[in-house]
């Protein structure tokens, strides 16, 4: 159990470390399923293709894991 949690905490200093980086190099993600409305100075962003994403990829993670 503490290994685990020790390489999940790895994993996301990593994927912090990563997207700390890209953000530097004014590199922007722009998924086409992600909702952006904007009027005037309203700015409304819903990431909901992203938020697929993410799910998708920790579902097929956790599935290797628990094998």
């Amino acid at each position: 159990m503490g290994k685990s949690i020790l390489m999940f905490g790895l994993l996301l200093v990593a994927i912090g470390a990563l997207l700390w980086f890209l953000e530097g190099q004014n590199w922007s993600y722009k998924n086409p399923l992600d909702f952006r409305w904007q009027r005037g100075h309203t700015k409304v962003y819903f990431p909901l293709g992203t938020s697929l994403l993410a799910s998708v990829i920790l579902s097929l993670l956790f599935y290797v894991l628990k094998k």
